[in-house]
């Protein structure tokens, strides 16, 4: 996972929003990135779509006092709650924001949101994204398989480990240009001093999310691509199969991570 998920921008910037450490306008900035525009469609009271300044704060009208992410996948419904219509939904997006309410006598139900992208222009580097977030009721239920913090760095030591060795040992450390490639464009991206999580979050979750995505993306090289066969890559069909075996639990453990890292917030606030 290369690209950070929309669902960890609208989440992290959301709850410095939420918080009071970002303006609406800078949050919309960082949650929009190199998209056009943002939308909230269902929420409660609104019957059209409404942007997404205007959104963040009906939702904090209706108590809603964090937001957490979920990165769901086939057998692994990770970060969600339910109902099973919404995980359905969440599932085939492959991401999703759910909301932190207020508790008492009168508190609204949590909500969740999941990202529908519409991409529309002439070449790959020369779109024009809209992405609708479509909101609707979920459970109030503990995320599933959402570790703490702690958990999820020791096992991110662990996962680097075994992801180092997975490229060594299935020899794709410099298998042909595209591996090549995509090994420096994420340690450019990585270099430019970006900023990986927004103000309000503890250093630990900053630590933890910076880790899981370079495991994330060494994975990703690790995996390859049957395209790079035309470059010489030892890539048959037995092979990728046995990188894929090996990568998919590092894979998980840097997903999981990755959602504890962006939950990190709700934690912490509801700590201090």
């Amino acid at each position: 996972m290369l690209r950070e998920p929309r669902s960890g921008r609208l989440a992290a910037w959301g709850n410095a929003l939420l918080g009071g450490f970002v303006a609406p306008d800078d949050a919309v900035q960082e949650i929009t990135g190199g998209d056009a525009v943002h939308r909230i469609t269902g929420l409660p009271g609104e019957p059209d779509a409404v942007g997404l300044a205007y959104g963040l704060g009906r939702l904090r009208a209706l108590g809603v006092t964090g937001l957490r992410v979920a990165l769901p996948t086939p057998g692994h419904p990770l970060g969600l709650s339910g109902p099973p219509e919404f995980n359905e939904v969440a599932l085939a997006a492959g991401e999703a924001v759910l909301t932190e309410v207020a508790r008492g006598p009168g508190a609204a139900a949590p909500l969740g949101l999941v990202p529908s992208v519409t991409e529309a222009g002439p070449a790959p580097d020369d779109l024009h994204v809209e992405v609708v977030w479509r909101c609707s009721p979920v459970r109030d239920a503990p995320p599933a398989d959402v570790p703490s913090l702690g958990e999820a760095e020791q096992e991110l030591a662990e996962a680097m480990r075994e992801a180092t060795a997975a490229l060594a040992r299935l020899d794709v450390a410099g298998a042909g240009p595209a591996a090549r490639a995509a090994l420096e464009a994420y340690r450019a991206r990585a270099g430019r001093g970006r900023e990986v999580l927004a103000p309000g979050y503890p250093p630990r979750a900053i630590r933890v999310l910076e880790l899981a995505q370079r495991v994330a993306a060494l994975t990703q090289i690790a995996r390859g691509d049957e395209a790079d066969a035309e470059h010489g890559a030892a890539v048959s069909a037995s092979e990728i199969a046995a990188r894929a075996a090996v990568l998919r639990p590092v894979e998980r453990t840097a997903r999981r991570a990755q959602v504890a890292a962006y939950n990190a917030y709700v934690e912490h606030s509801a700590r201090r």
